[in-house]
C-alpha cells in the first residue's frame, strides 16, 4: 500500500489530469457554471450561472470589509470567476492558484478580455505546497476544491502560513455530513478518486490544529443537493449537443455521477456552506 504522501500525490494528479481533459473543460464550462463552477444558491433562480454568482456575493460579504489594499490568495480558482468578482467589485489584488493548466488558460484570457489583468495573478500550482510567501495574504479563498485534497491537514497549514496575523480563510466544500455513517459515500467518493470527503466538524479541527480561530459556519446543505440536481436537469436536457463537445462515456458517467450526489444529499449524508477563520492576530 502506498503511504500517505504518495497517496495524496497520487490523487493531485488524478485531479490535474482530470481537470485538464477536453471532457471536463467542456462540461464545466458549458453546463456547470461557466466562469463560475462551484455549488451555487438556489432560493431565488434555476439558473446556474446566476446561482452560482449568488455564492460569489455571499462569500464576499462574509469575507469584508475588502478593498484595493486586501491581497487575496484564491486557491482551486478554476476559471477565476471569484477572483474577477472580487477585483472589479472591490478592487482587490487576486492571485489565483490553480493546478488545471487548461482552466488557467481560460482564465488568463478572460481576464485581459475584462482588462483585469492588471489585478489578477495567475499561477499554477498545489495548495498543499504553496508556492507563496509567509505573511502574504489578508484573504484566502477557496471554493469547492479542498475536497480534492489527500491532506486536507497540510492545506489548512499552508494556509496559515501565507496568512498575515488577523488574516482570513473564508471557503466552500462539498463535504459529508458530521453524522455520515461509514461507508456510504462509496460512489460519490469513487467519481472523484477520494478516500473521504471533510465535515463541518472536521474542519473546524484541522483549522484549530494549524492555529485557526473559528469565526462562523453559514450551513445551507440543500444548496448542494439543488445544485447537483440542476446540473443533472441542465446536462440531460441538452444530452445530444454535450456528447457533440464531450464524448458520450464522460457524458452518460456524469449523469450517473451526479445522480449518485443526489441521491446522497436525499439520505441526509451530505453537507455544504460557507466556512470563515482567522488567524490570531
Amino acid at each position: 500500500m502506498p503511504d500517505s504522501a504518495d497517496r495524496a500525490a497520487e490523487v493531485a494528479k488524478v485531479t490535474e489530469t482530470y481537470y485538464d481533459s477536453d471532457d471536463a473543460d467542456r462540461f464545466y464550462f458549458n453546463i456547470w457554471g461557466g466562469e463560475d463552477i462551484h455549488i451555487g444558491i438556489y432560493d431565488d433562480t434555476d439558473d446556474i450561472r446566476t446561482a452560482s454568482r449568488l455564492t460569489v456575493e455571499r462569500m464576499a460579504r462574509t469575507a469584508e470589509p475588502l478593498n484595493e489594499s486586501t491581497r487575496v490568495l484564491d486557491i482551486g480558482a478554476g476559471y477565476g470567476g471569484s477572483a474577477r468578482y472580487l477585483a472589479k467589485s472591490y478592487g482587490c489584488p487576486v492571485t489565483c492558484l490553480n493546478i488545471s493548466r487548461i482552466q488557467n488558460a481560460t482564465n488568463e484570457r478572460l481576464n485581459a478580455e475584462q482588462g483585469l489583468d492588471g489585478l489578477i495573478d495567475v499561477h499554477y500550482g498545489n495548495f498543499e505546497d504553496l508556492p507563496e510567501a509567509d505573511e502574504s495574504y489578508d484573504l484566502v479563498w477557496s471554493q469547492d476544491a479542498i475536497l480534492h485534497s489527500g491532506r486536507k491537514q497540510t492545506v489548512m497549514n499552508e494556509v496559515f502560513r501565507v496568512l498575515k496575523p488577523g488574516g482570513r480563510l473564508v471557503f466552500t466544500d462539498p463535504m459529508q455530513a458530521d453524522d455520515c455513517p461509514d461507508g456510504v459515500l462509496g460512489p460519490v467518493l469513487a467519481r472523484i478518486h477520494l478516500d473521504n470527503l471533510g465535515s463541518f466538524a472536521a474542519y473546524k479541527e484541522l483549522a484549530a490544529n494549524a492555529g485557526f480561530e473559528h469565526e462562523a459556519d453559514d450551513v445551507m446543505t440543500p444548496q448542494l443537493r439543488s445544485h447537483y440536481n440542476r446540473v443533472r436537469e441542465e446536462l440531460t436536457g441538452d444530452y445530444e449537443r454535450m456528447c457533440g463537445l464531450a464524448s458520450k462515456d464522460y457524458v452518460d458517467r456524469m449523469i450517473q455521477g451526479l445522480e449518485n450526489w443526489v441521491k446522497a444529499a436525499d439520505s441526509g449524508y451530505l453537507a455544504w456552506g460557507i466556512q470563515s477563520f482567522r488567524k490570531p492576530a
